[in-house]
């Protein structure tokens, strides 16, 4: 585990813990050891920082590639946590991050992606994009479905300062996929069957499209 993420568990962790008293449940779905993803629902920053206090092993996250060239404190906040750098041109550049998530899934590692791709606009459950499942094909590891429940009211878009609000973290069974593909439909059934277990993790209304992105949203 890396030296600053370690350090950020017992002081933001320990911070999390007195002040919101998070409820997690479904540890038993998390496996000990071995590579799995971590499918959750998005919807807010703080999203990252319970997922990442309350789940017992490390996991790694993406993070975009403007942290990695901004100013010195983010450059090494995600370097020391041992973040996946994120290209959001698209094309080849875009693929990067999961050419580098592969090896830490098949190393062990846990890996968390939020398959509605964006923030949720309105807190409903949004059609979940199929990079989640070819990931988990080309890693050879299962998705373990995960559902965050109270971060849009401890911190709504836009605000700097968290708000007192119940938090709940949700693990739910884990969904194979290995020997499950023979081509683009069962990608998609499998998705699909992703974001369904998420909804029973979370209660969402069940968006059947994708969440439009941040700059087109009134």
């Amino acid at each position: 585990m890396p030296l600053l993420y370690d350090l950020g568990k017992l002081t933001v962790g320990s911070a999390l813990r007195l002040g919101w008293r998070p409820r997690v449940q479904g540890l038993e779905h998390l496996p000990r050891r071995g590579g799995a993803i971590l499918a959750s629902n998005h919807l807010s920053v703080a999203d990252q920082v319970v997922l990442a206090c309350l789940t017992p092993r490390h996991v790694t996250f993406w993070a975009k590639a403007e942290y990695f060239t901004g100013s010195w404190l983010s450059r090494h906040v995600v370097a020391g946590m041992g973040a996946i750098r994120v290209e959001r041109a698209g094309g080849r550049a875009a693929l990067t991050a999961f050419d580098a998530a592969v090896p830490v899934l098949r190393a062990g590692g846990l890996v968390a992606i939020f398959p509605e791709g964006t923030r949720s606009p309105d807190g409903r459950l949004y059609r979940g994009r199929t990079g989640m499942t070819r990931l988990a094909r080309d890693a050879e590891v299962p998705i373990i479905p995960v559902g965050v429940l109270g971060t849009a009211e401890v911190l709504p878009v836009d605000a700097r300062i968290p708000r007192r609000h119940p938090v709940a973290l949700r693990f739910g069974p884990a969904i194979p996929v290995a020997g499950r593909i023979t081509g683009p439909r069962d990608i998609r059934a499998i998705t699909d069957e992703v974001m369904a277990a998420i909804q029973g993790l979370t209660d969402q209304e069940y968006v059947p499209s994708y969440a439009p992105p941040r700059q087109a949203r009134p």
